[in-house]
């Protein structure tokens, strides 16, 4: 099983109602959510840690991870309002204002944190549940007593406005990268991180933290991966008509992992070992995953019959 880590909430989408009047669809989110979600639709065994809500939002986000075969034994649930994320589109292009004060995801405590069965193969961990305390120190704690136990791939997903201490939140960040095997960035999220120099000295710098592999999302340019020794490997993007990118990275997330797990190249893959063939099979796939996803409305991962050969 994978096991994802990190926020399940509400994704509030703009649209309008049958009288052609402004308003806001509830969508299944948060990263690790969505994740959790596209690997079960792609018929990957997998897990999520979270705190989860037992109110109407959060009853809705079960069924969703339930009716895709995702195990949430190991999520915490109360009564605690699940967050909300309010969307807003610019040409597709997604922004998010975040209700979350005193949320079931937010008030997670490393106290919480559960033991993991052998079946746990691999974690992913990332999103705004790593910006603000005590649910980052949780699942700063959960990464610093699996690493080296399992594979573990971050995505920090970087979300600065959302934190309430932006220089804690890079170190934090930065503590993840050290114990992670691969770091998948966005273009945006490789800048934030490492503000300078050109693409090749900001991905040294990810190197120089300890991962085994980083893959780069480039939105309509497709996605990179690279290994420490320099090698690299390229998947074009799939050309769609874009509804908007909300999930897009986390259905990447899930079919590069989907992809792994498949043919038996996961530990390789966090060890830097993978071949170039494999690598390639991986990148390809997720970024198909993840072109379907970006056709439609919200975080709506495909069903592994959704992608085209």
């Amino acid at each position: 099983m994978i096991l994802c880590c990190g926020e399940a909430l509400i994704d509030m989408i703009p649209g309008e109602t049958a009288a052609g009047q402004a308003a806001y669809v509830p969508h299944g989110g948060g990263a690790s959510f969505n994740t959790a979600l596209a690997l079960g639709r792609l018929g990957v065994s997998a897990g999520l840690f979270t705190g989860l809500s037992s109110d109407v939002f959060g009853q809705q986000l079960a069924q969703a991870l339930a009716d895709a075969g995702v195990d949430t034994s190991l999520a915490v649930t109360s009564p605690r309002p699940c967050t909300l994320a309010f969307v807003h589109l610019t040409d597709g292009d997604a922004s998010y204002s975040f209700y979350d004060t005193g949320s079931a995801g937010s008030s997670l405590t490393p106290q919480e944190l559960p033991n993991l069965p052998d079946s746990v193969a691999a974690l992913l961990l990332g999103g705004i549940s790593l910006c603000n305390p005590p649910a980052a120190d949780a699942y700063l704690a959960l990464a610093q007593r699996e690493a080296g136990r399992r594979p573990v791939m971050l995505d920090p997903n970087v979300r600065a406005g959302f934190a309430r201490d932006e220089a804690a939140y890079r170190a934090r960040l930065l503590k993840m990268m050290t114990l992670a095997d691969i770091v998948k960035v966005s273009e945006e999220d490789l800048l934030w991180l490492s503000p300078c120099g050109d693409t090749g000295t900001r991905l040294r710098s990810l190197f120089a933290a300890g991962p085994k592999m980083v893959l780069l999302t480039r939105g309509a340019a497709g996605a990179e991966a690279y290994l420490p020794d320099g090698q690299s490997v390229k998947a074009e993007a799939v050309q769609v008509t874009v509804a908007d990118t909300v999930g897009a990275g986390d259905t990447f997330n899930a079919g590069f992992l989907a992809m792994a797990q498949e043919r038996g190249v996961l530990k390789a893959a966090a060890a830097g070992e993978i071949t170039g063939p494999d690598l390639k099979a991986c990148l390809q796939f997720a970024v198909k995953a993840a072109a379907v996803s970006v056709s439609r409305a919200g975080a709506n991962p495909p069903w592994r019959a959704e992608i085209p050969e």
